[in-house]
Order: structure tokens, then C-alpha cells, then sequence
């Protein structure tokens, strides 16, 4: 059962701050994952943060049983010890069957919960998940003075966690957007691959025979295409963010590139780099091509009230395609605020 409308952006414990409205307007391209309790990583960090638009210190998955502990410690020194100005600071917990999971939010939230931006919750497989952390974050805020709300980032990993995403993305004025997570997702599904996210050779389809024998032309499919477009909906629908997850062949960018590009042109915000040369092709990929922000802003300028119809190069412009125009622009804007090289070729 939902809450009434007008209790929805109620702080859910006495002292907390206020919900959000409305997410606070940042560029995220690439959700960079360090781990934190590598002291060679931290040590880094200065030269890196003003690299990235999210740094996440990660303590869930790739982090051994023995050192999670050691990565909540290293995280909230490297939170303490570090100026990110206009990058994210995120981290990803513990999933909540485990047995890290409640000190990784009483000790994180505790030391550096003003630095905070997001928790990334892995694991999803309901909104009851949500509602779980949304009320101990409330509590935690509230205990320890935390001035504006920590958000949090649902990872799609289970065939459950799908199955809900719709009610996962309503759940609370907490959330701030969804990413795929390919890997546990496969095997959730029974799935026969081992690869982490991009496509499978097997997964294709084949043209018709030619008359009279030869060959038959066949190409690759996308395996996550289905699950990305649900996402997309239920993120975009509520206000929030979709996220592409991890890429996790690093010898071959061109496939990491593809399979971003194909993200964002579905429409997600940007994807995880999990080795510092998806970066890169993160900066390339989540971000529209000059010569389309160019277009899209011809487009505004012949429609500045963006009613009525126009022709722009013998191609018929309209309401809808003003409105394509301007999430074009409206990015391109964004990206140009934090990046000079892109505002340069955007003319912005």
C-alpha cells in the first residue's frame, strides 16, 4: 500500500531533512568504482576525482570477505580526506542478506554522511527493499545532523528486482535511479553466459536461405536490450536516472563503446567504468554528438514557442521533435557547465 500523496516527501524520521523534489541536476556519464581498501587506489584519488562525475568507493562485489571491513575504513578516509567539489561521492553496501550491510550504513552515514550523495543498493528485488533503507537512512540522517538527503541507487540484478522495477522506481522520494547489473542478473535468469554485460556470439539471428544455396547473413543481438527499456521507462516515468552497468571485457573498448552507445541512445544517463579507460569512451558516448546539438538547436530557434511546424533542410520539424530537440540541448548545456572542451565544440 502507497502513501497518501501529501505524505510522500514527509522525512521519515523527526530531525531528518526534507526529501528532494526534484533530483538535484548533476552530470553523471560514468559512476567510476574504486576500491577502497587498496591504499595505493586512495592515494590517487586527487588526481582522479576531478577526472570522473562519480566516484563510488565500492564494498559490495570484487571486495574479498576478509576485506570488507578494511573498504568501509578505507572509504570513509578517503571521504574525509578528499575536496570532490562537483563530483558525486557514492558508495555501493553490502546487499541487505548480508552480514555487512547494516554497519556499512551505521558507520559510512556516522562519519561522512554530509559527503554523502548516493548509496547504491545492490540486489534489488522489490520496494519493500527500498522502504527498509529509506527509513534507517531517515533515522541515521536524523542522529547525526546530515543537512541534505542521502539518495539511493537501485542495481537490477535478480528476475525478481525486474519483475517489480516499476514499483522498485515509485518507492520513495529517496531514490535517485537504477542500473543493470548483468553479471547476477544472468544467472538469476539462468542465463548461459559468462559475460559481464555486452552481447553473446550464440544470441543472434540469421536472414532467410538465398535461392539457390550460399551463404546467410546473420548478426548479433542485444541480450539486455528488454530489461534496459523496462528500466528506462520506470526511471524516466518517476524523475529519476538510468544507468548501463558494468562493461567487464577491458580489452576491447570498441564493444564497451557500442554497448554504451546503445544505452544511451535508449536513454540512460550514463554507465559504470569500472577500469579508468572506460572513462573515455564514457566522456565520448554519454554525451550527444556536436553536430546533433547543433541541429537541435536550429530547431529551437525556428520554434522558440515550440508549437507549430517548420522545415529545416527539407525535413519537417514539430512539437515532438522540438521536444527531442531540447533534451538534446538541455544535456548538451549541462555537459558544457562542467566540461570545457565540450562546451568549445558545442559553442555553448
Amino acid at each position: 500500500m502507497q502513501k497518501l500523496p501529501r505524505r510522500f516527501f514527509q522525512p521519515l524520521a523527526a530531525g531528518a531533512p526534507e526529501p528532494y523534489r526534484e533530483l538535484p541536476v548533476r552530470i553523471e556519464r560514468m559512476i567510476h568504482f574504486v576500491p577502497p581498501h587498496n591504499e595505493k587506489v586512495r592515494a590517487k584519488l586527487p588526481e582522479l576525482i576531478g577526472q570522473v562525475d562519480v566516484l563510488l568507493g565500492n564494498l559490495e562485489d570484487a571486495i574479498p570477505a576478509d576485506a570488507k571491513i578494511e573498504a568501509r575504513r578505507g572509504f570513509i578516509a578517503l571521504a574525509k580526506a578528499n575536496d570532490f567539489g562537483a563530483t558525486g561521492l557514492w558508495t555501493r553496501i553490502n546487499a541487505l542478506n548480508s552480514p555487512w550491510m547494516l554497519d556499512d550504513l551505521l558507520e559510512v552515514v556516522g562519519e561522512v554522511g554530509d559527503k554523502l550523495d548516493v548509496v547504491m543498493l545492490p540486489k534489488v528485488e522489490g520496494p519493500w527493499d527500498i522502504h527498509y533503507v529509506d527509513q534507517l537512512l531517515a533515522q541515521l540522517e536524523a542522529r547525526h545532523g546530515v543537512k541534505k538527503p542521502i539518495l539511493v541507487h537501485a542495481i537490477l540484478e535478480t528476475a525478481e528486482g525486474v519483475k517489480n522495477v516499476e514499483e522498485i522506481a515509485a518507492a520513495s522520494p529517496r531514490m535517485h535511479g537504477m542500473s543493470l547489473g548483468p553479471a547476477d542478473l544472468a544467472a538469476s535468469r539462468g542465463m548461459k553466459t559468462t559475460r559481464v554485460g555486452g552481447g553473446h556470439p550464440e544470441y543472434k539471428i540469421v536472414a532467410d536461405p538465398a535461392e539457390g544455396g550460399g551463404g546467410r547473413a546473420s548478426a548479433q543481438q542485444d541480450l539486455w536490450h528488454y530489461t534496459i527499456a523496462r528500466m528506462v521507462d520506470a526511471c524516466l516515468a518517476n524523475g529519476l536516472k538510468a544507468f548501463y552497468g558494468p562493461f567487464g571485457d577491458f580489452s576491447d573498448p570498441l564493444a564497451c563503446e557500442v554497448q554504451f552507445r546503445n544505452a544511451f541512445l535508449m536513454g540512460c544517463a550514463g554507465a559504470w567504468s569500472l577500469h579508468p579507460s572506460q572513462i573515455a569512451i564514457a566522456k565520448k558516448v554519454f554525451a550527444p554528438d556536436p553536430a546533433e546539438v547543433a541541429f537541435a538547436k536550429r530547431i529551437l530557434e525556428a520554434m522558440p514557442d515550440g508549437t507549430g511546424a517548420v522545415m529545416l533542410d527539407g525535413k519537417m520539424q514539430d512539437d515532438a521533435t522540438w521536444k527531442q530537440a531540447r533534451v538534446i540541448v538541455d544535456l548538451a548545456t549541462q555537459i558544457a557547465r562542467k566540461d570545457p572542451a565540450q562546451a568549445a565544440l558545442y559553442g555553448l
